[in-house]
């Protein structure tokens, strides 16, 4: 910190993770979130190389796919390197222009997640309910159009709160109660207005559940729409709707627990304890990027038949 006649300005900050953690267990914690790390890399990382090395993988869907893998890779990297030295070196120290960065990018790639997860949705939408305009519509030129257009697009709501904070004081405590720098964290410490943090949970809750509405809608369209179908047999309908449940699951992890940790400051009668908010981040920020290879990836049967293949090639070269 430095210190200045009226007040003292905060230079940098402590990101603390759970407050009632004992020291004994900082090791254990530590390993933890370093093979979750490690499982929700390499697991997208598979993918992607997968999706580089075989041109028949190279249409809309598995564009998607491979987008939300190198999403789940850029969240992962940025908010758990840190956590980790905090647990392993006990080091939580954090610059406070570093820490508007993470604040950035952890909010960054979850507006990214939710408009990704709307363009798969829509995309399924399309593929199901207007098969015969499906390969016009959605090209490889226009998937990847749409797929740059989000990761452009998802900067704007994160990027009006960072620039909002480079200009707020922070003149207080300088410890962050939360896995990694956030805007809920930042507000709380600020010592200027903290009225901002309703235009960012208003931007917040625009950005998550504006696409989440979109995305219901569309999965509703496509089981209405199969049930109407006579081309689709009973297996087909039934292999639909599981598919819709499996990812319905998914989304719900991603979208609802993120409610009431944001909503809390609003409402008197939702109170967590920091242990609980912070699990409960923690569980919605890296369950789905741990799942998501093995629920859009690895249950699709082109993928599994091409590590199949690439597995018996490898046995083939290791006999001869």
């Amino acid at each position: 910190m430095t210190l200045n006649n009226n007040f003292t300005k905060v230079s940098e900050f402590i990101i603390v993770g759970f407050p009632d953690l004992q020291q004994e267990y900082f090791h254990l914690v530590a390993w933890i979130f370093f093979l979750l790390y490690v499982i929700t890399v390499v697991g997208n990382s598979i993918l992607v190389v997968i999706f580089s090395l075989e041109p028949s993988l190279q249409k809309p869907m598995y564009i998607i796919m491979v987008s939300l893998a190198l999403s789940d890779i850029g969240f992962a990297t940025v908010a758990l390197p840190k956590l980790i030295a905090r647990y392993w070196w006990n080091d939580g120290i954090i610059g406070i222009h570093t820490c508007f960065f993470q604040t950035h990018m952890i909010h960054y790639f979850g507006s990214l997640n939710s408009l990704i997860l709307l363009t798969m949705a829509l995309d399924r939408c399309l593929a199901v309910c207007f098969p015969f305009r499906y390969p016009l519509l959605m090209t490889v030129p226009n998937m990847v159009g749409l797929t740059v257009f989000c990761w452009i697009i998802a900067h704007i709501f994160p990027g009006i709160g960072t620039i909002n904070f480079t200009f707020a004081s922070f003149c207080g405590p300088n410890k962050i109660i939360q896995a990694f720098c956030d805007t809920l964290s930042l507000t709380a410490l600020s010592c200027g207005k903290t009225n901002q943090y309703g235009a960012s949970y208003g931007a917040a809750m625009f950005i998550l559940y504006f696409p989440l509405g979109l995305i219901i809608v569309s999965y509703f369209w496509i089981i209405i729409s199969v049930f109407r179908m006579k081309l689709y047999s009973l297996q087909g309908k039934k292999k639909t709707i599981s598919t819709c449940a499996t990812q319905g699951c998914i989304i719900s992890i991603y979208y609802i627990p993120r409610f009431f940790v944001y909503s809390t400051p609003f409402f008197p009668n939702l109170t967590m304890t920091a242990d609980k908010r912070i699990i409960t981040t923690l569980f919605y920020s890296f369950f789905p990027p741990l799942s998501n290879p093995f629920i859009y990836c690895l249950r699709t049967k082109e993928i599994k038949e091409i590590l199949k293949r690439w597995i018996q090639r490898r046995k083939r070269i290791a006999q001869g």
